[in-house]
């Protein structure tokens, strides 16, 4: 067994933190990177944790009366060239396809048939507003064909340059819902109440605490009229934008000709949302609760939540025991957690029992249960919590460990928010000169590099020109909060902490993800 004061990680996130994040995906089995650049491959591991996550939401979408649905992975180049701000947007990350064909040569070489041109180029899906727009145009005839709600889980490709599992990759996994609505409010309350489902499912299942805000214009969706998102600190300090929601007008309705005639006899273009979440969001798990020996899944998202290992001295002790942890893993299994069987996995590999624990304190189990000969014969079990570094067990009657359980994961799950909402509160601060937002954004050589970086929480004057004074730092506006943020300090002035001018509304900068 590693001795106290050993990590299972390292480089430690103190030491190298970007280099932590990669060991802490390949300790943890979640996934390693494809023969494609910037791709990777999602382990049985990661998937799980995707799943959960397409649990939770998939329910939170159905029931606000959204379907799923399914559109072409390729899209006619035409198509994004109907929304000009949206081909703009995208252009530089769209991978094409144009030709339908290769020719083998004798020696097995395969080129591209020339002969075999695509009429119209193809373009991999990036975002589905406008193949979707076409399909919404052919649906909506009338107001009674309204509001029109729909979800899709599918892949996207936008080519990345600097790619990174999890956060940044050319391919990843989504959702992205896509709705239509006869009146503006009633398309800016979509907009609303799908910002508050990402935001409720971060903080009650991620255990991530985030902030509600508006994008500023340049940092908008493409084609969007207002872009909502949530924001979460990390451990390093930096931002990671969770989850975005925008409110696109009647802008693709225009472009797409969705039209229907009004309840008076006229006619209108629909107003449209478009919303979505990615596999990120299994990265903001990683920077937002993974410690120096690995992943520290949330139980609510937990790939496992309960794992049994078996302890044994000797093979003739198995049968006996493994009959136990079947029964246990039984009475486990029957116990309801926030509407679902608790999932239990049972680790009968063959390996040292040391080597098997702290494979599962590196894949961040919630609750590790041990039981060798002795604990079959008490009726007892030995208990680990991940929460708990890894190292300390207690020792428990078997039935106790059934009638608790849940109650141990709330704690659990309860313990990781809580320690990620101080982290916040502990780096945002209202900061309203220039010299000192730079200065909290600038790595010093002293002692306690700690003190620099997190959330400013500053005044703003609205213009896109500080943006770009800010960006020459490698910060950005992160959002316009919605809500009362939480900050050392009180707000005082009322000039843009960038050039002095009036303040049109308090910002979030950071730098980020």
């Amino acid at each position: 067994m590693m001795s106290k004061g050993k990590t299972a990680i390292t480089p430690t996130r103190a030491e190298d933190y970007a280099e932590w994040y990669q060991q802490v995906i390949r300790a943890a089995d979640l996934a390693e990177n494809a023969p494609v650049r910037g791709c990777m491959v999602i382990k049985p591991m990661g998937y799980a944790l995707w799943e959960n996550i397409q649990r939770e939401l998939d329910d939170r979408f159905k029931a606000t009366g959204h379907k799923n649905a399914y559109f072409p992975l390729f899209i006619p180049k035409s198509f994004l060239e109907k929304e000009a701000q949206h081909v703009k947007g995208f252009a530089k990350e769209c991978a094409v396809v144009t030709h339908y064909r290769l020719k083998q040569r004798p020696d097995g070489v395969l080129d591209v048939d020339p002969e075999a041109a695509l009429e119209e180029p193809l373009i991999v899906r990036p975002t589905s507003e406008t193949i979707i727009g076409a399909m919404f145009a052919k649906w909506i005839q009338s107001y009674r064909d309204l509001p029109l709600l729909l979800n899709q889980w599918a892949n996207v490709v936008r080519w990345e340059m600097r790619p990174r599992m999890f956060l940044r990759t050319t391919e990843f996994l989504w959702q992205e819902g896509h709705t239509a609505h006869a009146t503006e409010p009633e398309a800016r309350e979509e907009t609303r109440r799908m910002l508050e489902v990402y935001a409720e499912f971060a903080e009650s299942c991620m255990a991530m605490p985030v902030i509600r805000g508006r994008k500023s214009e340049s940092e908008r969706f493409p084609g969007a009229v207002e872009t909502y998102a949530i924001e979460a600190m990390m451990q390093d300090r930096k931002a990671l934008q969770a989850g975005t929601s925008h409110f696109l007008g009647q802008n693709f309705a225009r472009a797409s000709e969705i039209k229907f005639q009004t309840g008076e006899g006229g006619e209108d273009y629909a107003w449209t949302t478009s919303w979505g979440v990615s596999t990120r969001l299994i990265g903001g798990i990683l920077m937002t609760h993974a410690d120096d020996d690995g992943l520290v899944a949330p139980p609510r998202l937990a790939p496992s939540q309960i794992v049994l290992l078996p302890v044994l001295r000797g093979e003739e002790q198995r049968p006996q025991v493994m009959q136990y942890l079947d029964a246990l893993g039984a009475e486990l299994r029957a116990v309801s957690y926030h509407g679902r069987p608790l999932r239990v996995e049972i680790d009968a590999r063959d390996m040292r029992g040391g080597d098997k624990m702290w494979d599962w304190v590196k894949k961040g189990a919630p609750l590790r249960v041990e039981v060798g000969g002795r604990e079959v014969e008490a009726g007892t079990v030995s208990v680990g919590k991940r929460s708990d570094a890894g190292r300390e067990r207690q020792t428990l009657p078997r039935a106790q460990l059934v009638e608790q359980a849940a109650a141990w994961l709330d704690g659990i799950q309860t313990a990781l928010f809580e320690r990620a909402r101080a982290h916040r509160a502990e780096h945002t601060r209202v900061i309203e000169s220039r010299a000192e937002l730079f200065d909290f954004f600038t790595p010093k050589n002293t002692d306690k590099p700690e003190i620099h970086g997190g959330f400013a929480y500053s005044p703003w004057c609205g213009d896109a020109a500080c943006e770009d004074v800010a960006r020459e730092q490698k910060v950005t506006i992160r959002c316009l909060p919605i809500e009362e943020v939480a900050a050392q300090g009180s707000p005082r002035g009322s000039a843009c902490v960038l050039c002095g001018r009036p303040m049109r509304e308090r910002a979030i900068f950071a730098k980020s993800y």
